[in-house]
């Protein structure tokens, strides 16, 4: 690994003579321009505007025009001659804890590493001061020409710096945040804690990966192995969240919530969210709505009874009377007999 800078940590009479290296790096795939109808290239060139000629790198300065239309020509020398009050050194400012810096102000990343053999001492005396006192150092450091502010901080075993933004860079957020009279439920607190339990349940940080990339490589490949470019189908976005309860019931469902997540999901909803919907709607209900509903069941009821009874006296009564007229016919007949036979 190759190191970009090389100075030292200043911290009162202590000095840390130290070279840093690029923490980080971005493995994106690097696209150009080209023709589309031959695959070209396409090449951009310097322009003046004033002269109408092509411009030679070397020959290009830095300028800046204000609001008359006056230009400032600043060439790289003058630049370079510029003085920088922490060039070639990290300039300790103080040392803060670590809470009270917002992971807003970061901005780049770099491993830093004793410079030589000799500077191993106080840089282990350094990094140990950070780690029992857990603070951090605010620092000052000049690279590419520009004075930052800077983290110096402790990872693992080594010192890192992080450049951060000066406080006049961080924009004010206005009125971005909704309204204070936006209220959530305990529920609704409870089923996202829940939730936010069930997603990081067996969670590696370190198999994540760039799917862009991957498809974007796989895509690439086709086209240099002259065979048709994969097709892989993307995640609808989701519609907008109308019932929370629900949404965040089927988002624990979704990620296959087990367990003690699951658990306590299903008790913050009371099963189901149409069950949690159906006790809470019985809940919400007044006593004296329960106990008008109570009354018209029992009239209900009675009526049901009443003509029931009424029906059942009908059916015996009409029984009763069929029978009657069966019996009295059954007599005519015999006495209508018994008559014939002697007047014959």
């Amino acid at each position: 690994m190759r190191s970009m800078w090389k100075g030292s940590i200043g911290f009162g009479l202590v000095s840390v003579p130290v070279r840093l290296y690029a923490a980080t790096e971005e493995h994106g795939i690097r696209l150009h321009q080209v023709h589309d109808a031959d695959g070209g290239r396409i090449h951009l060139k310097r322009f003046c505007d004033a002269c109408g000629k092509e411009v030679d790198y070397e020959h290009v300065a830095r300028g800046f025009e204000d609001d008359e239309g006056r230009t400032a020509v600043v060439t790289k020398n003058e630049l370079a001659g510029l003085p920088l009050p922490s060039k070639k050194l990290i300039d300790v400012l103080a040392f803060v804890d670590a809470d009270r810096i917002d992971p807003l102000q970061l901005s780049g990343a770099y491993y830093l590493a004793p410079e030589s053999a000799a500077a191993n001492k106080p840089y282990v005396l350094m990094r140990e001061t950070l780690k029992q006192t857990e603070r951090v150092a605010v620092t000052k450091i000049a690279l590419r020409t520009r004075e930052s502010l800077a983290l110096l901080r402790v990872h693992e075993d080594l010192l890192t710096l992080h450049t951060m933004y000066w406080p006049d860079e961080i924009r004010d957020a206005g009125d971005l945040a909704p309204p204070s009279s936006v209220t959530v439920r305990p529920q609704e607190l409870k089923m996202a804690t829940s939730l936010m339990d069930t997603l990081s349940e067996d969670f590696d940080l370190d198999s994540l990966q760039d799917e862009y990339e991957v498809a974007l490589d796989e895509l690439i490949t086709a086209h240099l192995d002259h065979r048709p470019a994969p097709r892989k189908e993307t995640t609808p976005a989701p519609d907008n969240v109308i019932d929370l309860m629900a949404a965040l019931q089927a988002s624990i469902d979704s990620a296959g919530g087990k367990g003690e997540a699951g658990k306590e999901a299903k008790a913050a909803t009371g099963g189901t969210p149409r069950s949690h919907a159906k006790k809470s709607t019985e809940s919400n209900k007044s006593p004296s709505k329960k106990a008008a509903a109570k009354k018209t069941a029992a009239k209900t009821t009675a009526s049901k009874s009443a003509a029931s009874k009424g029906t059942a006296a009908k059916s015996t009564a009409s029984k009763s009377d069929a029978s009657k007229s069966t019996s009295a016919k059954s007599t005519k007949k015999a006495t209508a007999k018994k008559t014939g036979r002697r007047a014959s």
